[in-house]
């Protein structure tokens, strides 16, 4: 009974350089286009591992039966490998080339090495992970570029009707509110959030709704805001849908970390200064918020006690987007107030891009 020891030390071998190349195209597109330095680490530790799995096998049995002038498959193409109309296309294509892979070697590995199967696929395992980081990274990315001041209202906190300091911050230019309620009835929410709901669409603007991911549904709004002490990112998508929005509160860099992970389309970096809107026992402060900036390009939001007085220490510190409450719904002014903190944000972006 032939035993195809050899084909199967080539098959390991093609499959292993296939995932290689992959992860490094992939890798790419994190560090480069992205410039997201924690899944540029992460892809990077995988192809570490791959190597370290590998070295399991005995290299001499790879080398020698790698015979690439013989391979019929380097004549065998198909339209759609010619084909790429975006990098996002080529990450994608990498990326199920690699899952590919990563089978094979699972498969063919227990043959030679039966203790490399379960690496191999919890390692293929890890890069389905990273497949939906990096993705919904680019897709937020997009779908957020121009959301740079995100305004939270609550009935009890407005200074004025909350109608008023909606209307006032959709009037400066804001473009991404979000409702909280703790005190009112679930129907009184939803017709509030109704209300907003109208609001915002008048003005192609988007509305979150704080914890409650059945009221963003009912009140057609754009997505759903967690903490870490609600529902999951996972959970909250159950709820919502593929196409809503997911953002949730981080408090240290493990947990944004992991919410990047999770799948969550924005993070809440904070608390930042003392809020008088919430309580908090412990403040990360602009120390967190340098955290996130040199890591992480999935949207964040910069969030607590910020306001038009340390808006610019916030972005020295490398934030882009922040998160603001007391600021607009407390001024007698939102409108003015709005202005401002877009103005210094704007102005900000504007010259990283310049950069």
């Amino acid at each position: 009974m032939t035993d195809y020891l050899n084909e199967t030390f080539r098959i390991l071998d093609a499959s292993a350089n296939r995932t290689r190349e992959g992860l490094r195209v992939i890798e790419d597109f994190a560090r480069f286009v992205l410039d997201d330095a924690h899944l540029s680490r992460l892809l990077k530790e995988r192809r570490h591992e791959l190597a370290e799995i590998m070295a399991q096998l005995p290299e001499s049995s790879l080398l020698s039966a790698r015979d690439t002038l013989q391979d019929v498959g380097t004549t065998i193409t198909t339209a759609a490998e010619s084909h790429r109309s975006s990098a996002i296309d080529v990450v994608q294509a990498a990326f199920k080339r690699s899952q590919e892979a990563m089978r094979t070697l699972e498969e063919y590995g227990k043959v030679i090495a039966p203790s490399t199967a379960p690496r191999f696929e919890q390692l293929r395992y890890q890069l389905y992970s990273l497949e939906k980081a990096v993705l919904r990274t680019e897709s937020a990315s997009r779908r957020l570029d121009s959301q740079r001041l995100y305004v939270l209202v609550q009935s009890q906190q407005c200074s004025s009707n909350l109608e008023s300091v909606v209307k006032s911050a959709l009037d400066a230019g804001v473009r991404l509110i979000q409702l909280r309620e703790k005190t009112l009835s679930d129907r009184d929410f939803v017709n509030l959030a109704r209300r907003l709901r109208k609001w915002t669409a008048s003005q192609e603007a988007l509305l979150i709704i704080n914890d409650r991911p059945d009221i963003a549904v009912v009140s057609e709004a754009d997505g759903v805001h967690v903490g870490q002490d609600e529902l999951t990112v996972h959970d909250a998508r159950r709820v919502v849908g593929p196409n809503r929005i997911v953002g949730v509160s981080t408090h240290s860099i493990e947990q944004a970390r992991a919410a990047v992970l999770d799948g969550a389309d924005y993070l809440g970096v904070g608390p930042t200064f003392q809020s008088g809107t919430k309580s908090f026992s412990e403040f990360p402060g602009t120390h967190f918020v340098a955290q996130v900036a040199a890591e992480i390009r999935l949207p964040w939001y910069a969030i607590g006690g910020i306001d038009t007085s340390n808006i610019e220490e916030v972005v020295r510190a490398g934030a882009t987007r922040v998160a603001v409450s007391g600021a607009i719904c407390r001024t007698p002014s939102p409108a003015v107030a709005a202005k401002h903190l877009l103005d210094v944000l704007m102005k900000d972006h504007q010259s990283n891009r310049l950069g």
